[in-house]
């Protein structure tokens, strides 16, 4: 599978259009179209990854896991044992004690009949 074909699966099971992947990411119009026959450079493709939530090696082809992986050694406060998800704030990693708040605020919202 090219990297086009994984980047068009991928957005296809998160409801996404090539065109909105494309307009999130913030490259160039059409960019993904182009990939077809052109390789991406590097730099749009980790902007496409952080928008499919993958890894740039899925959609190059270097691991059939399209789940982003994380280094315990750098990453030491992520706990993935919930859903397997890696949530972030501006490039860094959310603490465990943040992701809890969070969901306590959700659940009393949901409690409220807001936010379904």
């Amino acid at each position: 599978m090219t990297t086009f074909e994984r980047i068009k699966e991928l957005a296809k099971k998160r409801k996404l259009t090539l065109s909105k992947v494309n307009d999130l990411a913030g490259i160039g119009t059409n960019s993904i179209y182009r990939w077809k026959t052109q390789s991406p450079t590097v730099n749009n493709l980790k902007k496409v990854a952080k928008v499919l939530h993958t890894s740039t090696d899925y959609l190059l082809g270097n691991t059939d896991d399209p789940s982003p992986t994380v280094n315990k050694e750098s990453h030491p406060y992520v706990d993935i044992t919930d859903d397997e998800t890696i949530y972030s704030y501006r490039g860094k990693p959310v603490p465990k004690e943040y992701l809890d708040v969070i969901r306590n605020l959700m659940d009393s919202d949901i409690r409220k009949g807001k936010g379904e």
